[in-house]
């Protein structure tokens, strides 16, 4: 495939950067499906075609597992070694694959934090690529940093934030901006559903499935809760669907009390399409790409914040096949409603992080104003981006 103006752009950005003589640390931001991967994949060749070693840190064991086994396929025409590295790796062999990356045996490394643990000695890396890095503090992005002689940093997420938040956030940051879609892709269907018409949703689901396609549902509890019994729990779910509607189809349950074994088993059977319907909670929320699923309902849509919702439709839209998204509601107030309405009218993630950050105030777009961003006291991050910048 050709790659969209927009990677071209972005790439030679990193490329810039990396052929200077200053460290680079760069942020890249794209919407889900934009095409981050390949950008980053070009920017490891880079590096490991000048004798540097390459190091890949998702946030989740699935997330690192599904990276491994994209960039062998994307590396397959070259001779270099990649190897992954996860906490649910059995000591001994660790130890070996340890033992490979300090002497210089192994060119790429993918992983979850496993990366950055003080036994591990890297050769010589080059660059540093974080996926999803909200979820890494800056000390942590320091540690990592600290295992080579000033390695590149580059930064990636699929969370949109506005360029405004971005400024203040990732200040110590340059921002790059994958601002377009791969051509082809089709649109996401969105619909809000309120919960009498449950029936007709599962009769759409199923036609589907027997055309070929598998499908998410995401629930917001993994079991039933007494102190909110109106939420539908994934376990309740799954039994419920197993022994009525769903009996004749395959059906799996993920969630975080799983074993790792067990989740990376499911995803595998999910991938291979021998599972028809995956019941989830929000674990399967970054990153997880199987094209033959195109049907995304979310139960109990209300519980999650925009960026969120948007992050699990996601999900879906990586194939071929129509994707559709179904939020299962009935909201308990305006602003609730409002959030069903603006996933509806759009699929585009900075238009939804831009509605978000009006609707919530910066302190409360990133949760529990743990950054030590307050509302601004007469500035607008919307409407005062250049004074701002």
């Amino acid at each position: 495939f050709e790659l969209t103006a927009a990677q071209k752009r972005v790439h030679s950005e990193i490329r810039k950067d990396m052929e200077s003589s200053q460290t680079m640390s760069r942020l890249l931001q794209g919407d889900v499906g934009s095409g981050k991967t390949v950008v980053a994949a070009l920017s490891l060749l880079e590096t490991m075609a000048n004798g540097f070693q390459g190091v890949f840190m998702a946030p989740t064991e699935i997330l690192a597992e599904q990276h491994y086994l994209n960039f062998q396929k994307l590396l397959s025409a070259f001779d270099y070694e990649v190897q992954l590295l996860s906490g649910s790796i059995k000591t001994s062999e660790r130890k070996k694959i340890e033992k490979r990356i300090e002497n210089g045996k192994c060119d790429l490394i993918i992983g979850t934090h496993a990366l950055f643990q003080e036994s591990l000695n890297y050769d010589n890396p080059g660059l540093i690529v974080i996926d999803e890095q909200h979820r890494f503090g800056v000390e942590q992005r320091h540690s990592l940093k600290e295992k080579g002689d000033n390695p590149d940093l580059l930064i990636m997420t699929a969370t949109p934030i506005p360029r405004s938040m971005a400024m203040l956030i990732y200040g110590d940051l340059d921002l790059s901006v994958i601002d377009e879609m791969p051509p082809g892709r089709k649109e996401i269907a969105t619909f809000w559903r309120r919960e009498n018409r449950r029936k007709q949703i599962y009769s759409f689901l199923k036609e589907k499935i027997e055309a070929g396609r598998q499908a998410y549902i995401v629930c917001p509890l993994i079991e039933k809760s007494e102190e909110m019994p109106e939420l539908v729990s994934a376990e309740e779910l799954y039994s419920d669907l197993k022994a009525g509607f769903f009996k004749d189809f395959k059906l799996a349950l993920i969630h975080s009390s799983i074993s790792s074994d067990e989740k990376k088993e499911i995803m595998e059977d999910f991938r291979d399409g021998e599972i028809d319907i995956l019941v989830a909670t929000t674990v399967i929320e970054v990153g997880v790409d199987v094209s033959n699923a195109s049907i995304m309902i979310i139960e109990n849509a209300e519980r999650f914040g925009l960026a969120q919702l948007h992050q699990l439709r996601g999900r879906v839209g990586r194939g071929r096949h129509q994707s559709y998204c179904i939020l299962i509601s009935d909201p308990p107030g305006e602003d609730a409603s409002h959030r069903l309405e603006i996933m509806c009218k759009s699929t585009n993630g900075f238009f939804i992080a831009e509605e978000d950050l009006k609707m919530r105030g910066p302190g409360e777009f990133f949760g529990t104003r743990q950054h030590g961003i307050d509302d601004l006291k007469v500035a607008s991050l919307i409407e005062d981006q250049e004074i701002l910048a």
